[in-house]
């Protein structure tokens, strides 16, 4: 008899299977197999009168997996539960435990903060029995969010058609509309720059106005400019020179958020992206000697280090880059860490991200690059810099230039790919020289609104908030977006892409404002982060804490559902001719759709007559049917069939058909068929069929081989 292991994901018991041996059956749960169920009063799930109590449900479809799981359980030695090491894996662990059987207090809960064989044995070596604190944590969260999501989402959908709502997310949605608020009330003030601009030594370089008789000067409009221009002429002199070493601050490994900030700043990737692919370095890649997990655990708000990887790091600092460039190991502090598990690291270092590149995507080199990097960075010597301060006098105005030389690379030896900071060069300068300006004007400017949340910017200020947890922070961001509370688009000329809300979310924040300001703000949020963190130590009751939150969510449902006002449909301007009620603008599944105002007493719905299909003047090799021109849900036109969605038939590019073959083969996550796909760069690769549920694609030969 073996013995059995479950952790969450096909790929990562791939990895373990390796690890552990023979002895060991590796097997994946694909997640969470139960959430609570939609039964009882509200359809929470929860009995709210009865200390909340909490029904669940096996997931539809996770009950082939979960009885696959229980087969194995009862034949197997012994059943290690494995899920990752936080809140959601110690609530995997606990539902597999009551769904297989398993006593909870048995020692039967490993977890690991990177996969790699030293960690997977030592782990099992070291066996706990599950966190029951961590469990009533989770627990208690996932209720919160479930009365506040039904309640709220429920209320919202009847009065003013929203589709949703959230302990986090509305709070993330008023962030961005205070935001919006903000820039809209700006109203912008006139500044003036006064620079001489100069030239030694085929170095050109800048000098600006900043005092006057000994005093700060703040131009404001151009008469004030005008005045200082008309007073000054070319020549100027160098009153003095300042100069100081600057060491800049260090580098401290990756948290959750400070990576996908970073990933977001310099990678242009979401916040989403990061995490998917985070998540496949850690649960393990194929580098050609078998599966590797190549990071630690990507959810994480903690800068420490362990030993091991300090020691290995400086090791490796010392031999490449020598002992100038060893730095000293520090660990941010900060109040609101949780400080569970380690910060976002390599796995292996000997793992160099240019010896393994041709086994990677291109988006796991770039992420596992810049976390390579920064990890190494956060262990190095500062960069040093000589800063300069050039003054140059004309009768009472001072004007000032500013350089800065660096003169050790430090940390930048590694990380200046990702450093943005530049150097300004001036040239050799002396106190008492006399200097022609080129020439000497006047710039006009205007104060600039607060800057709009970007990703990066969003994930920074939820966190400095303490608004939901690193785990939360992708999906939160991409709730909104795809519940049309926001928009992510580059606005104004702008580089980056920011968060502007829409209609239906300033509609959607004022309601939740007007009747649950103490409910869905900051504080409270926080606050509620903070509780559940009490919980998770044991230092308070997951009962009293509900109990005390819903005795102040449910006066004011109560309120806004007997006081909100249903917003009103929009008239088109016609007649319905079944009852001669108005014709509104209604909202449905498939967008907007014109019907009776009188509706549920009439259900009178306009009929919209379909675009006419234009046909190409083929047939379908396939079926025989002519072949049409389509636009698909992200407005790209192709060419298919006329007989979808009986044949699915599909014209690519350069002619010949996209539509998805299969290979004979299955998919080693899922089990559904491998299919050969191109992509959007006319490249043929082979995927899983289950697209997008499953993600699964399959390396090409020479990767494996390698």
């Amino acid at each position: 008899m073996s013995k059995l292991v479950i952790v969450e994901s096909p790929s990562k018991s791939k990895t373990i299977q390796k690890y552990l041996g023979k002895d060991y059956e590796v097997l994946s749960s694909k997640g969470h197999i139960n959430d609570l169920a939609t039964t009882g009063k509200g359809g929470l799930g929860v009995d709210v009168e009865n200390n909340f109590t909490a029904t669940y449900k096996v997931h539809t479809d996770k009950k082939t997996t979960v009885k696959e799981l229980k087969d194995k359980a009862k034949k197997a030695e012994q059943v290690f539960l494995a899920t990752d090491p936080d809140r959601e894996g110690e609530a995997i662990s606990w539902h597999l435990a009551n769904e297989l059987g398993l006593d909870v207090n048995d020692s039967n809960r490993v977890i690991f903060n990177e996969i790699t064989e030293h960690a997977i044995k030592a782990a099992f070596e070291n066996p706990r029995p599950i966190d029951m604190q961590l469990v009533k944590s989770q627990e208690t969260r996932r209720i919160l969010d479930r009365i506040i999501g039904f309640r709220l989402s429920t209320l919202l959908q009847r009065k003013i058609k929203a589709k949703s709502a959230g302990r986090v997310q509305s709070v993330a949605v008023r962030l961005i509309v205070e935001k919006e608020d903000e820039i809209k009330a700006f109203v912008p003030e006139e500044k003036w720059a006064i620079k001489a601009s100069f030239e030694k030594d085929k170095i050109e370089f800048d000098a600006e106005l900043d005092r006057e008789a000994d005093k700060t000067l703040k131009i404001k409009n151009k008469t004030e400019a005008d005045r200082v221009l008309n007073s000054l002429d070319n020549n100027f002199v160098i009153s003095s020179i300042e100069q100081k070493n600057n060491i800049r601050s260090g580098k401290f490994p990756f948290t959750t958020s400070s990576l996908q900030q970073e990933a977001a700043n310099k990678l242009s990737f979401s916040a989403k992206k990061t995490m998917r692919v985070a998540q496949k370095l850690y649960e393990g890649v194929n580098v050609g000697n078998g599966q590797e997990g190549l990071i630690t655990y990507m959810r994480t708000d903690s800068t420490r280090l362990s030993n091991e990887f300090v020691s290995a790091a400086q090791a490796l600092i010392k031999d490449k880059y020598g002992d100038k460039y060893l730095g000293s190991y520090k660990v941010k502090q900060d109040d609101n860490a949780q400080d569970a598990h380690e910060a976002v690291r390599p796995s292996h270092l000997e793992y160099d991200p240019e010896k393994i590149k041709d086994h990677l995507s291109a988006d796991e080199y770039k992420l596992y690059s810049l976390i390579y990097a920064r990890s190494i960075a956060s262990l190095m010597a500062s960069p040093k810099s000589l800063n300069q301060n050039i003054y140059l006098t004309q009768k009472d105005f001072r004007f000032v230039a500013k350089g800065s030389k660096l003169v050790f690379d430090g940390y930048l030896k590694v990380y200046g790919k990702y450093d943005s900071s530049n150097e300004a060069n001036l040239p050799h300068l002396e106190e008492n020289e006399a200097l022609v300006a080129q020439k000497v004007e006047g710039i006009q400017s205007f104060t600039n609104p607060p800057l709009r949340y970007s990703e990066a910017r969003l994930i920074d200020a939820m966190e400095k908030k303490g608004i939901g947890r690193p785990s939360t922070y992708a999906s939160t961001l991409d709730t909104i977006v795809t519940r049309n509370y926001v928009n992510l688009d580059k606005v104004d000329g702008g580089k980056t892409k920011v968060f502007v809300p829409t209609e239906e979310g300033f509609l959607t924040n004022s309601k939740l404002l007007e009747y649950f300001d103490t409910i869905i703000n900051v504080d409270y949020t926080k606050a509620m982060e903070d509780d559940l963190d009490h919980i998770a130590e044991g230092s308070r009751d997951s009962i009293a804490e509900l109990t005390d939150f819903y005795d102040k969510f449910q006066p004011m449902y109560e309120k806004a559902l007997n006081e909100m006002e249903k917003l009103a449909p929009v008239k088109t301007g016609g007649v319905c001719p079944k009852c001669g009620g108005d014709l509104v603008e209604r909202k449905g599944r498939f967008g907007v759709f014109v019907a009776c105002g009188n509706y549920p007493e009439c259900d009178y719905i306009e009929k919209t007559e379909p675009k006419a299909l234009e046909e190409t003047g083929d047939l379908c090799p396939d079926c025989g049917k002519p072949l049409v021109k389509r636009t698909s849900r992200f407005g790209k036109e192709f060419v298919g069939c006329s007989g979808y969605p009986s044949c699915k038939y599909i014209v690519g590019a350069d002619g010949k058909s996209n539509a998805p073959k299969e290979t004979g083969e299955m998919c080693p996550e899922c089990g559904k068929p491998l299919v050969e796909r191109m992509s959007r760069y006319g490249k043929p690769f082979v995927a899983c069929s289950g697209f997008p549920k499953c993600r699964y694609i399959k390396k090409e030969k020479k990767n494996e081989e390698n």
